[in-house]
């Protein structure tokens, strides 16, 4: 039967077959973390569900939590959690390994976190504060992103010489 490799994955998928290399899940992306890691995420996990009302999805080797759009991801590695958490500001803390400036409007401070003891404040009081600020940070970002302009210039159309109106 005809068929064809994966350009991704490199699985051999039969003809008609249904083939999705990129979907994923919470649980295929958790399933290889140690206890310590798993508890970890768990309590990550159940601390932001509180906040309120949110999306929470795989999205290749991330673990992303949004309102409209993500507000913080956790990319779950083998020796600790990478939690990336977006703010209108960079953290300036310890647990804060780095800072990269994500949008105008937007910091993205990334935290590792290997067992559940570190999952309390100061994080948990960062991760409320990305929730709660979304919504104005998102304003903020499309407000202050483009200048104001006036009506464009009118174009004159010159004509080209011997040729008639």
């Amino acid at each position: 039967m005809a068929g064809h490799e994966c350009f991704h994955c490199k699985q051999w998928v039969e003809q008609g077959e249904a083939h999705d290399c990129w979907t994923t899940s919470e649980a295929a992306l958790t399933s290889d973390l140690p206890e310590d890691l798993r508890e970890a995420w768990e309590r990550l996990r159940e601390t932001a569900l509180e906040f309120g009302d949110q999306r929470v999805y795989a999205s290749h080797h991330s673990i992303m939590f949004s309102k409209d759009v993500c507000y913080f991801f956790v990319r779950p590695k083998t020796k600790y959690l990478e939690v990336c958490i977006m703010l209108g500001r960079p953290i300036k803390a310890p647990q804060v390994r780095s800072v990269v400036k994500g949008s105008r409007a937007k910091y993205a401070n990334l935290v590792r976190i290997t067992h559940r003891d570190e999952v309390e404040a100061p994080i948990t009081d960062w991760l409320r504060e990305a929730y709660d600020m979304h919504d104005a940070l998102r304003a903020k970002g499309v407000r202050g992103s483009r200048k104001k302009r006036g009506s464009p210039k009118p174009t004159s159309r010159r004509r080209r010489p011997g040729k008639p109106r």
